[in-house]
């Protein structure tokens, strides 16, 4: 035999071979799934209803202490919990963590909704209680649920997929308007052209009254006023 024929030989030998599952096997996984994201839902939904009035943070878990976006997150936090709202978190460090603290050192409620990660999500020593879920769309769904507000931060990947989450919901009116509001202009505004100048005068693919569903503003005064002319849900 070649050489070239004993190499392609071996190399079919070594591939994995193709797993197959029966429709047993398949149902049973599903109905695993089922349960466990199940009783997700209902242990958060029965934690976050004792926390009537709350205000949702969201942002970068790379945001580090010395950053002018972390020291303003635990500020305006400290300045909503003194008003009586419940800071919600992801639980994790960054700009999570920087709201959790602001709240805490207030003394109000400073809730952490935790993720089960591979590594482990290190959670930050700064809530007063906390719960873990493993999948992350259950995990985005309460902490979507309820809110009077929601504050983004500057973030990656997953603030931005959980700012375009609220706002399609708030969009398409699955929940009710809500205050959605972008602090970090230095970060918000170039997003907020790309919206403005491509997704609505471009290609129209947005009304015009959506780019008003969300505010970037600033101003911490001007924030809290906001967040506190909105009902309660």
């Amino acid at each position: 035999m070649k050489k070239k024929e004993k190499a392609s030989s071996r190399r079919k030998k070594e591939k994995s071979p193709i797993v197959t599952h029966t429709k047993a096997e398949l149902e049973r996984a599903a109905k695993k799934r089922i349960s466990v994201i199940s009783k997700e839902f209902a242990m958060g939904f029965e934690f976050i209803q004792h926390y009537p009035r709350s205000v949702t943070f969201f942002g970068s878990t790379r945001t580090q202490q010395s950053s002018p976006h972390y020291k303003k997150a635990q500020h305006l936090a400290h300045s909503l919990s003194m008003q009586g709202y419940t800071i919600v978190t992801g639980g994790g460090p960054g700009i999570m963590q920087a709201a959790n603290y602001g709240a805490l050192a207030a003394g109000g409620a400073s809730i952490g909704l935790n993720i089960q990660l591979p590594g482990g999500q290190v959670a930050n020593p700064y809530v007063t209680n906390s719960i873990e879920f493993y999948y992350f769309f259950s995990r985005k769904v309460v902490l979507a649920f309820s809110a009077e507000a929601y504050i983004y931060f500057p973030g990656g990947f997953g603030t931005l997929d959980e700012f375009f989450e609220i706002v399609t919901l708030v969009q398409t009116r699955k929940i009710p308007k809500v205050p959605i509001i972008l602090v970090g202009s230095d970060y918000w505004k170039p997003l907020d052209k790309f919206i403005h100048q491509h997704l609505l005068k471009k290609h129209k693919a947005i009304s015009k009254g959506d780019v008003a569903l969300y505010k970037i503003i600033d101003d911490e005064k001007e924030i809290i006023k906001i967040v506190k002319k909105a009902p309660q849900r």
